[in-house]
């Protein structure tokens, strides 16, 4: 696959990125919340079509309802009339709006000052109203590639869909042949990024996408498994434009346009190309999906006004505009971490809670990263917590009082671990804090005049399981040390 003349066969693509935001719902005050316990109750809905602002059955929403489905979909205590489209969209989430505004300027955009919210026809199942809700923000951006630049051509603003039930959260409706549906994710926010036919090399393509994740992350964005979903339309001379939904894996991205590519000569060959959806295989190969959707899907939402984007909203965006991972990595460096630390902090998304522990004051930058990261974690394996719940007990204020205790000198770096340990074991932090009176040194001695001959690390063993984190293994071996030389 690689003897692809790729300027020869007049290849051209571009990339459609949704990703969901770290907010509530996008209209409504629901939070963005995915469920994993038993609905609250279901209903039943058969959706049906609406002609667009071209006056006609988009193709592809047309092409749905002849399957003449019948859909379930799931309630929850966190969903709302809105969502089940019983109750009028409330105002446009404005943490939302602001968050699409980081990136719109982190990829180099303009911003539209007005904008019409739309409805977008969609009766998949995926929706209850039959339509996903959506917002252009920006346009006329870019992002720069080792082969130049790449046309950010529009960022939307939406609606994230409900989610197949009886699959994982990372699923897309579209690829699904679901008819039964959680409304947990339905209404989460998503920026839409889309770049237009600008890259032409399967290289320039994955670098592209690569770039763009790496500014998604710098923003207020959510983080795992199905929060970030990637489409790639491609085209050679002579050939329709095709969508491939599911373009994930960035080990598959190459070989996928490459198998795309031979797929479309073979379609220009027996002239029978045709624009189509088609949903991304395991293997780099591909599956017809649906026709391919056209203008005859949109139309204007009449529930809430329009859209209006100040300069003043547009300045204070500017003003508290995120930083890029690798300028992170920069400002985290100065403080002497090693890659591991930093890594970690980026990760798990600690890298304000660190920020904030230094313009307290703590000095230790070191101890303050392990604490958020790697004290946290190993915490977690061995009280068999999630990490979640041990961030949930080990509060920014727990670790300010805790680490301010190490600058002052009142505890050791060695005590921070065990004192966490016990917070999250539900003892006060008062009560953690406390110094229990340890005889270690008498322990020692006893258990070498008991068990004489062992090695240092089975003295440090017996001692440790006697205490029971109440001591480190620093302070056990240092005074392990001095006894074996008396």
């Amino acid at each position: 696959m690689n003897s692809i003349d790729y300027e020869k066969i007049g290849l051209k693509a571009g990339l459609e990125i949704h990703q969901q935001l770290d907010t509530h719902k996008l209209f409504c005050e629901c939070p963005s919340l995915l469920r994993k316990d038993e609905p609250k109750f279901e209903v039943k809905r058969k959706l049906n079509p609406v002609v667009g602002e071209t006056g006609e059955i988009d193709i592809a929403a047309a092409y749905e309802k002849s399957k003449n489905e019948t859909f379930v979909y799931q309630v929850y205590d966190t969903n709302c009339l809105v969502e089940l489209d019983e109750e009028p969209p409330h105002e446009v989430n404005k943490e939302a709006v602001k968050i699409a505004l980081h990136i719109s300027l982190l990829l180099n955009c303009k911003i539209f000052p007005v904008s019409q919210i739309m409805r977008k026809t969609v009766v998949n199942g995926s929706n209850t109203s039959g339509f996903q809700r959506t917002v252009l923000i920006a346009h006329d951006g870019y992002v720069e590639t080792s082969q130049g630049k790449v046309g950010i051509d529009y960022i939307f603003l939406e609606e994230d869909s409900a989610r197949p039930a009886s699959r994982g959260e990372e699923d897309d409706p579209e690829l699904e042949e679901s008819k039964v549906y959680k409304l947990d994710r339905l209404g989460i926010p998503l920026v839409e990024i889309a770049t237009g036919p600008h890259m032409h090399t399967p290289e320039q393509i994955k670098e592209a996408a690569l770039k763009i994740g790496e500014i998604l992350r710098a923003a207020k964005v959510r983080r795992g498994i199905g929060t970030i979903r990637q489409d790639v339309n491609i085209s050679i001379k002579g050939s329709e434009r095709v969508e491939i939904k599911g373009f994930q894996d960035p080990k598959m991205m190459i070989e996928t346009v490459d198998k795309e590519i031979l797929r479309q000569e073979k379609c220009v060959k027996e002239k029978t190309c045709k624009k189509e959806v088609r949903k991304s295989l395991v293997d780099g190969t591909s599956d017809f999906l649906r026709p391919m959707p056209g203008s005859a899907r949109m139309y204007p939402e009449t529930d809430v006004p329009l859209l209006k984007i100040s300069r003043d909203m547009i300045n204070e965006a500017k003003n508290t505009l995120p930083k890029l991972t690798s300028e992170n990595k920069s400002y985290l460096k100065e403080f002497g971490l090693n890659d591991e630390l930093i890594t970690l902090i980026l990760q798990n998304n600690r890298l304000n809670d660190f920020k904030s522990l230094i313009e307290y004051g703590i000095e230790n930058a070191n101890l303050v990263a392990k604490s958020l990261t790697l004290f946290q974690k190993e915490i977690s394996v061995r009280e068999k917590k999630s990490l979640n719940e041990v961030a949930e007990k080990l509060t920014a204020d727990i670790l300010e009082k805790v680490l301010e205790e190490v600058d002052k000198g009142n505890i050791s770096e060695n005590d921070v671990k065990t004192i966490l340990i016990k917070v999250v074991r539900g003892e006060s932090l008062h009560d953690a804090m406390k110094k229990e009176v340890v005889d270690l040194k008498g322990e020692i001695e006893r258990l070498m005049k008991e068990k004489p001959g062992l090695s240092e690390g089975a003295y440090m063993g017996l001692v440790m399981a006697k205490f029971k984190g109440k001591v480190s293994g620093k302070e056990v071996m240092d005074e392990l040390k001095k006894v074996l030389k008396e």
